[in-house]
């Protein structure tokens, strides 16, 4: 696969304001570790492959385990993973979805229990940025950076 154009170059004024919004989520406070999961979990959503590619590497690098990043597309089955995780996935889940139910109440309620307003408001931020992300790297064929299988 070839990539369709480099967005950064094409539009730079557009792609700096992304990656400003990605530094404020960054510095926001909320969890390294939570915000990679959302990453990989909204990107799976999305069929994101470049995007799958550098959040796994990034959650690995960052101390996460394969057994949560195998089993996050099950999240709700396995036990893996913490009430506030549980919420930030259902929340991401409905936002990155949204045409299947428009952020539902009892989601809604449930990301309340687990977090403080300021947090829902970034974590909502974190999601509304990885969809962007994803919507970069697959409109612009982005090729993640990954050796081919060989086999």
């Amino acid at each position: 696969m070839n990539a369709r154009m480099n967005v950064a170059k094409a539009a730079p004024a557009a792609y700096k304001a992304m990656i400003g919004l990605q530094q404020t989520i960054e510095n926001s406070g909320l969890e390294h570790s939570l915000m990679e999961l959302v990453k990989m979990r909204a990107s799976q959503i999305n069929g994101c492959a470049f995007c799958l590619a550098m959040h796994s590497a990034d959650a690995r690098k960052a101390g996460e385990s394969e057994v949560r990043l195998y089993l996050l597309n099950g999240w709700r089955e396995s036990p893996v993973y913490s009430e506030r995780e549980r919420a930030a996935l259902a929340w991401t889940e409905a936002l990155t979805l949204i045409t299947e139910g428009h952020a539902p109440d009892v989601v809604y309620e449930e990301v309340r229990r687990q977090f403080s307003d300021e947090e829902i408001a970034n974590l909502t931020m974190a999601v509304v940025a990885i969809n962007g992300w994803n919507r970069i790297a697959i409109s612009s064929r982005m090729v993640p950076n990954v050796a081919p299988h060989n086999a």
